[in-house]
């Protein structure tokens, strides 16, 4: 029979992760219920944050940089800076997720993570339920926007990338479902990814990169997935959905940040792919103080 108090003592020495000098900020923590409703994200990338998503329920596909994994519940995804993802599968999935600013950890740049080189997917094991605790809490309090929620969610927020940390150092990553994709497929997503905003066709990439835009087009639909005017689509899509989420610029302003000339055009292909126009997936995806957003 246990005793009616225990006390565990801290048996190591250790040294805090971070520091008043590298101290990170949460930006937002978001929710994906299970449901067969739920909007897809299509490619984007952040530009200043890290995300970091765990897969509460269900399975799905992703493309992460140029690598397509099959995740499922209790996996990790740690999306570094920069790093270009999007949604593969229909399939219905829960997830909870952390964009954290302002992360600065030795021997990586700027907003990673994890290096360059790292795997970018982890199965957490024993350590769902209380990761998804972490999360719970956080997204609980600031969705119902409690008095000094913001510097009680920083703090989970550290506990919760401490266990990140040590979880991405030990456990392996699941084996990505492609294999090495040849350097020019690489290519011309990197040229796609930089100039996504610019009026683009696949003689302009095979122009850029000195290569039959036909010969160019079978290389990247094998590494991909796409054709290169569909990762261009989606590529703008997505990026169009982040900026929905985290800035408040009128539509159209973000339309021509996008790639496109007029904003008619752009809600068609956003409503075409997203399932509903921006207007309405800006309203649907950020959560009001005064009337949160239900987590069952």
């Amino acid at each position: 029979m246990q005793e009616p108090q225990v006390q565990c003592f801290v048996k190591r020495d250790y040294r805090p992760a971070f520091t008043t000098e590298t101290m990170p900020r949460l930006l937002y923590v978001s929710r994906r219920l299970f449901s067969d409703q739920a909007r897809p994200r299509l490619l984007h990338a952040h530009p200043d944050w890290v995300e970091v998503l765990l897969i509460e329920e269900g399975s799905a596909r992703f493309l992460i940089g140029d690598t397509t994994y099959d995740v499922q519940a209790g996996d990790l995804l740690i999306f570094n800076s920069g790093v270009v993802h999007d949604e593969l599968s229909d399939l219905p999935f829960a997830s909870c997720c952390i964009a954290v600013g302002g992360l600065r950890l030795p021997g990586l740049r700027e907003n990673a993570l994890v290096a360059e080189d790292a795997p970018v997917v982890y199965p957490v094991g024993e350590e769902l339920t209380d990761l998804r605790a972490l999360y719970d809490i956080m997204y609980r309090y600031l969705s119902a926007d409690r008095p000094d929620c913001e510097a009680f969610c920083h703090r989970l927020m550290l506990a919760l990338l401490d266990r990140v940390l040590t979880i991405s150092g030990s456990l392996s990553l699941r084996l990505p479902s492609n294999p090495e994709p040849a350097s020019l497929g690489r290519q011309v997503q990197e040229y796609i990814d930089q100039h996504f905003s610019e009026a683009l066709t696949l003689q302009d990439l095979g122009k850029a990169l000195h290569t039959s835009p036909y010969y160019l087009s079978h290389v990247f639909k094998e590494m991909s997935g796409y054709s290169p005017m569909q990762y261009l689509l989606r590529r703008r899509i997505g990026e169009a959905q982040n900026l929905l989420i985290s800035t408040d610029l009128p539509i159209s302003r973000i339309a021509e940040m996008v790639g496109y000339e007029t904003q008619n055009y752009f809600n068609l292909q956003f409503s075409k792919h997203v399932g509903m126009p921006p207007r309405k997936f800006r309203q649907s995806l950020v959560a009001s103080p005064e009337e949160p957003p239900k987590t069952e």
